[in-house]
């Protein structure tokens, strides 16, 4: 049997993923980027919420994630509000209506159906292999990870809560469990 690049397969299973949300965002008048945008926004933590942030995750310039949100403040699927303590900082959230599109933009008959399958291989751990290959890639690219918050090296367990070392400031058990711009992994 020939041996196949790895990289080669995440490209093709990229390729489907992307093909599959096209679909799905189409049926619902979005574009892809709308979507992407929603989702980072359900998934991100405090520190990860405002455009500079988004932009990175998404790699895409300032203009196209701009306008993005600019759609996305229109159609009422976020608010923007400014920081309490530095007006300069705009923070993202999603309002009930981003969050009825997000779920309907997520349901995907194709990703069930793989999840099922896939369950099937009986892997040793599949979630290793993913992520190694995952930090691989954002390595390579010298990319941020904006993993979740309570696997990071800064992530502080105390008696009265989480914390950040980062930047000293308390977590809640939400933000632990939400991706961050910051995170740097052990």
């Amino acid at each position: 049997m020939e041996k196949v690049d790895v990289f080669d397969l995440i490209e093709r299973m990229s390729t489907l993923i992307r093909s599959e949300e096209r679909k799905k965002c189409t049926e619902l008048g979005l574009q892809p980027v709308h979507f992407q945008a929603l989702d980072y926004l359900s998934r991100c933590n405090r520190y990860s919420d405002t455009p500079a942030a988004l932009t990175s995750f998404l790699g895409m310039t300032r203009g196209t994630v701009s306008q993005t949100l600019l759609l996305l403040v229109k159609k009422g699927f976020i608010e923007k509000t400014s920081d309490t303590t530095d007006r300069r900082i705009v923070h993202l959230s999603l309002l009930a209506e981003g969050h009825a599109i997000l779920k309907q933009a997520r349901t995907s008959d194709l990703f069930k159906s793989a999840a099922l399958l896939f369950k099937e291989y009986n892997f040793i751990d599949n979630e290793e292999m993913f992520m190694k290959a995952l930090t691989s890639l954002q390595k390579a690219n010298k990319s941020k990870s904006f993993g979740l918050c309570k696997t990071c090296q800064y992530f502080t367990s105390t008696s009265v809560g989480f914390s950040c070392g980062l930047t000293k400031e308390p977590l809640s058990q939400n933000d632990s469990e939400k991706i961050c711009q910051e995170h740097t992994p052990l």
